[in-house]
């Protein structure tokens, strides 16, 4: 039966089969410039895209990941809410022409029968349909384009992610030095301010909060490395991290921890400057997160060159952020190295 070819659709609708009661249709999905298709979690209703071309390649009963909370689903659940109101709208301009034929059907010749014996007239006349114009897609420009390093393929968030859409979690390296790019392109947006907006920002606190935060990110990303990459480069782990604690906050004890269970010691592969720095990174971080950045014993202790004194309230600054972003950076390269 081809009566589907007598319907009316609107660019970029097709209908393309029938069985029986049920109509086949192939609606298209505008991709961005970038040829990009968008996709949002059916669970926290995030939007990402992943590279047209790659996803179409991807098989049919593809298990998709949401790159912020790795919800994972059938990929069909995971249509944007502007895809969504396109394909209605193509399924109800069907729908509309399957009623009106059906009533054309019905009423055939009704227009011409009435009943004098009750005074009841029924006039039935059929009007063509015709659709409008599919809605576009005007979803979220690309911010970032990111390359899963285990299945290669490209896709781009709008957040901090920790799981590829294909392949599931990330390696804990990449989601490391991702948060440290995230870390960086925030303090060069507020230093790319224009000096009128800088400077009421400056004066409520919000570039040196700003630069602890950071410190606190970075600490918080070799942890979660290196207690990774531990994990997977030692058959024993559990066995050497028993009532250790939170050993992973701790530069030194992390670096004596590799070295215990035969590892290659990262004190040495990131040199002597560069540790000391991150020391007294670490004591900063320490300083701000329990003591409100007010110097103690414990912090001369770890930092013996400092000229501050016990009581002193410590003073971050942008370049001594950037420095430390730049060592972190070598140490998570360093404890990369020693993964399997």
């Amino acid at each position: 039966m081809r009566d589907h070819r007598n319907f009316r659709m609107a660019e970029g609708a097709e209908i393309v089969g029938r069985q029986r009661d049920a109509y086949e249709m192939r609606i298209s999905i505008p991709l961005d410039e970038d040829g990009f298709l968008g996709r949002q979690c059916p669970a926290c209703s995030l939007l990402f895209r992943m590279d047209a071309q790659q996803y179409e390649a991807l098989p049919d009963d593809l298990t998709l990941w949401c790159v912020y909370c790795g919800h994972h689903a059938e990929h069909s659940e995971f249509v944007t809410a502007q895809q969504r109101e396109r394909l209605m709208q193509a399924v109800g301009d069907l729908g509309m022409q399957i009623v009106s034929r059906e009533l054309n059907r019905a009423f055939s010749g009704l227009s011409r029968r009435s009943s004098r014996g009750s005074g009841v007239s029924i006039t039935y006349r059929s009007q063509p349909y015709y659709p409008r114009p599919l809605p576009g897609i005007s979803e979220e420009r690309l911010a970032r384009i990111r390359t899963c390093p285990g299945c290669q393929g490209r896709y781009a968030v709008f957040g901090e992610h920790r799981y590829c859409p294909v392949c599931g979690q990330l390696p804990a390296g990449s989601v490391a030095f991702d948060a440290l790019e995230a870390d960086k392109a925030r303090l060069d947006a507020l230093e790319a301010l224009p000096p009128e907006a800088k400077a009421p920002l400056r004066e409520q606190g919000v570039f040196t909060r700003n630069w602890v935060d950071t410190i606190e990110n970075m600490v918080g990303a070799v942890e979660s490395l290196a207690s990774a990459t531990f994990r997977a480069a030692v058959s024993n782990a559990e066995d050497h991290l028993r009532g250790k604690g939170n050993v992973f906050q701790r530069l030194d004890d992390t670096a004596d921890l590799f070295v215990a269970a035969g590892h290659a010691d990262i004190r040495t592969a990131v040199g002597p400057a560069t540790w000391q720095r991150l020391t007294e990174t670490w004591a900063t971080r320490h300083v701000f997160t329990h003591n409100d950045g007010v110097v103690d014993a414990r912090y001369l202790a770890r930092v013996p060159a400092s000229t501050a004194r016990v009581g002193q309230r410590l003073v971050v600054t942008g370049e001594m952020c950037r420095q430390a972003l730049d060592d972190t950076t070598t140490l998570c390269e360093a404890l990369v190295a020693l993964a399997p």
